[in-house]
């Protein structure tokens, strides 16, 4: 899935947070309704305005940020 086609990021919108292209939901939201147990079809149910294909954009763009996080040891 290549998600740069359907999450962008904009200063003007949600202080710059990443969110699914042409509306207000943040990636952060829709990865937060599905860890609450919302399944894709109440998702698309309650917001029309987006996708199957968003949905699974806001996945992949969660595993790529995650994948790229890097973690240090701090020694005291």
């Amino acid at each position: 899935m290549n998600w740069q086609t359907r999450i962008t990021l904009n200063p003007e919108i949600l202080v710059g947070k990443p969110i699914i292209k042409g509306t207000r939901l943040s990636v952060e939201f829709i990865i937060d309704l599905l860890s609450q147990g919302w399944s894709t079809n109440e998702i698309l149910r309650n917001y029309p305005g987006i996708s199957t294909e968003d949905i699974q954009a806001c996945l992949s763009y969660a595993s790529e940020s995650l994948k790229s996080e890097k973690v240090y040891a701090i020694t005291v």
